[in-house]
């Protein structure tokens, strides 16, 4: 009996290569990365504090204060950088910390970051406190300002970048949220001092 293996072989092969030779599979497009979004300034002084209390488990807050960054848009009540300064009885010394969404120009990196301790004198003019004492976000201090005078404002003047800095203050009770119109106190002409505790309106300066 005559077989002929040959054309069937030849057949399998051609049908293997055909197949080898077909247009590779699409590369998997990978997606898109997010911009970097800003955040308050609880959220960043929380994580900034967890830090502070290994470098000094009494430590408290002396001060907060927004870090702005070109590289991350703007939103309401955030910002792409913070600043916080935490002080400590028992070392008598003091240490600030930066919180950035970003690596940073110059000694501001992504996350947390402490700076060398200093030195630290009692000042009349800004006292220490815990941060069980801030129970108001920057977002919500925003719109406390705003129902309080900053819409006014702001129809007199187009919105500017609004920068926050957190401090207790003699003439207040609680820790407030100054919320400033503008990159600065010192160059701001509009202000408004909200209650970080209470989330209460306490004064509008101009």
């Amino acid at each position: 009996m005559n077989k002929k293996p040959f054309p069937l072989l030849a057949c399998s092969i051609a049908l293997v290569l055909t197949g080898c030779s077909g247009p590779p599979p699409e590369a998997t497009k990978k997606a898109p990365e997010k911009p970097p979004e800003p955040v308050t300034g609880q959220s960043a002084l929380w994580k900034m504090f967890q830090v502070a209390r290994a470098w000094a488990p009494d430590a408290e807050i002396l001060k907060v204060s927004t870090i702005h960054l070109t590289e991350v848009p703007e939103a309401p009540g955030k910002a792409g950088a913070w600043e916080a300064t935490f002080t400590s009885a028992a070392k008598g010394r003091a240490k600030s910390y930066t919180y950035s969404v970003i690596e940073g120009p110059g000694t501001l990196h992504q996350g947390v970051f402490g700076a060398p301790e200093e030195d630290y004198t009692p000042r009349p003019d800004a006292t220490p406190f815990p941060i069980a004492a801030v129970k108001t976000d920057t977002d919500a201090a925003l719109n406390m300002a705003l129902a309080n005078g900053g819409y006014d404002y702001e129809k007199k003047t187009p919105r500017k970048i609004i920068s926050f800095v957190l401090e207790k203050l003699p003439k207040f009770a609680n820790p407030a949220w100054r919320v400033i119109w503008g990159e600065s106190a010192g160059t701001s002409s509009f202000s408004i001092y909200v209650d970080a505790t209470a989330d209460d309106f306490l004064e509008r300066l101009h």
